[in-house]
């Protein structure tokens, strides 16, 4: 497991999962000299080679294959916490979101921001879909925005529940007309493409899933390699992540065991097991197939908020 503490960077164990901490008193963070002091979400690049921790307000690169405490690179732009970062499946580019209102690109191999959308409102979760030409984007006000990288703008709004917070976004692997968005009333949106249309820009209405009591503060789609079977996770305020069948969205099971908040989640590369990140300073590993919470990984004396996972490259574009 790679995992993030008081200590220093991100570290390496046993190549299970990767978390960060967070204080009590709210703030999110690891110390020393060349760790960043807030971080928000952690991202490894498809071939899981680097490692993006989004802080405060600044994104540091590291190798994931190496012992050194130094960043391979640190990206500065943004002027507030950056809440979301991703990569394209090649590893070419970055993205982020951040609480300044803007969504970046960068490209990795130049210095620099290379693109910059204004969302006018704290942005909390970004996603790219899988045609590398669009990124949707969710916001504090509760607005879904879609940027056409190709026309360089907004294509596309969205208001599911005026003034409710979008906190996470999720769109499924192969464009197959699912995109789901999860706000701090506990309610998911579903949307799918209209038929033959081509980009995201066009949503039609599928599913309202009311999947907690408070907020969700994560919910994924589950990964390629799963297939035939598709799941959404969702992750809550409430101490539970709850496991939904994307055919009908309905509850398949409830993971039980954290004392408090979980922030996020992540699925292995095959679908087969489900990382979880939770308020009560502990990240766990649980079973798909039973729900079995397989093994619990403490040792944080802080909240863990985000988590990552080093478990074989993805599946190539």
């Amino acid at each position: 497991m790679i995992t993030q503490s008081d200590s220093g960077r991100p570290k390496a164990a046993d190549a299970i999962g990767l978390s960060n901490t967070q204080s009590p008193d709210g703030t999110k963070g690891v110390a020393g000299a060349t760790a960043t002091k807030h971080v928000n979400r952690l991202e490894i690049t498809p071939d899981k080679s680097y490692l993006a921790a989004a802080g405060n307000p600044h994104i540091r690169l590291f190798d994931v294959n190496s012992n050194t405490p130094q960043p391979l690179a640190s990206f500065e732009s943004h002027t507030n916490n950056v809440m979301a970062v991703g990569f394209q499946c090649d590893g070419k580019w970055m993205y982020s979101g951040s609480e300044d209102g803007t969504v970046k690109i960068w490209d990795l191999r130049a210095p620099g921001c290379q693109r910059e959308y204004e969302s006018r409102a704290a942005v909390n979760t970004v996603v790219l879909h899988p045609n590398q030409t669009e990124l949707i984007s969710g916001d504090q006000n509760g607005n879904i925005r879609v940027w056409d990288l190709t026309a360089n703008s907004c294509s596309c709004e969205l208001v599911p529940e005026v003034d409710t917070a979008v906190r996470s976004l999720t769109v499924m692997w192969d464009g197959s007309l699912v995109v789901v968005a999860a706000n701090n009333r506990g309610t998911c949106y579903v949307w799918r493409l209209l038929q033959g249309t081509q980009t995201m820009t066009n949503f039609e209405p599928l599913h309202k899933l009311q999947a907690h009591d408070g907020y969700i503060l994560k919910c994924l789609l589950s990964p390629e390699l799963c297939d035939p079977n598709r799941y959404l996770a969702t992750a809550s305020s409430d101490g539970t992540v709850r496991i939904w069948n994307v055919g009908g969205f309905t509850l398949e099971k409830t993971l039980t065991g954290h004392q408090r908040w979980v922030w996020d989640c992540v699925f292995s590369v095959d679908g087969a097991f489900l990382i979880t990140a939770s308020s009560d300073s502990t990240a766990r590993l649980w079973s798909m197939e039973t729900g079995e919470n397989l093994k619990v990984y403490q040792g944080h004396h802080k909240a863990t908020i985000c988590c990552a996972l080093h478990d074989g490259a993805e599946p190539s574009c």
